[in-house]
């Protein structure tokens, strides 16, 4: 089976990063990620990130860097989930799809419990986060 191609947005903001809670309905209900969805066809990642958050938070965001691919098998399905980093540019969040929202510190992000896919993109946030306020620092001496 092909695997399905899904985004993710992650939304950094004074050293903190949104994750959404999949609600009751979902699949993997009760599970934490960065706020995304589906590809559709024709469309690229960035302009479903773009779509996706509007519809699911009502938020506009501009689409920043790429952050990271993971391909994951939740054994009924796989998916491709392609991280971009992204930039609120309009609109209060207001929540739709998911039961809960909420704003974490970067480096306290796998205390909680996100979904497989979306374990190795908050590595790599931690990571880039780590590297860039070690530079942050060092500039300020």
């Amino acid at each position: 089976m092909e695997p399905i191609r899904v985004t993710a947005g992650v939304i950094t903001e004074n050293d903190q990063v949104l994750i959404t809670r999949r609600g009751p309905k979902e699949n993997n209900a009760g599970g934490w990620e960065f706020p995304g969805g589906k590809i559709e066809n024709n469309e690229t990642p960035q302009e479903c990130l773009v779509r996706e958050l509007k519809e699911e938070l009502s938020i506009d965001v501009a689409v920043d860097k790429f952050c990271t691919e993971v391909n994951h098998d939740y054994g009924q399905m796989s998916i491709i989930l392609i991280a971009y980093y992204c930039t609120i540019i309009d609109g209060e969040i207001r929540i739709s799809v998911h039961d809960k929202y909420k704003w974490v510190k970067i480096n306290d992000l796998l205390e909680y419990d996100l979904l497989p896919a979306d374990i190795p993109i908050a590595k790599k946030v931690i990571e880039e986060y780590k590297k860039h306020s070690h530079k942050d620092k060092k500039q300020k001496k």
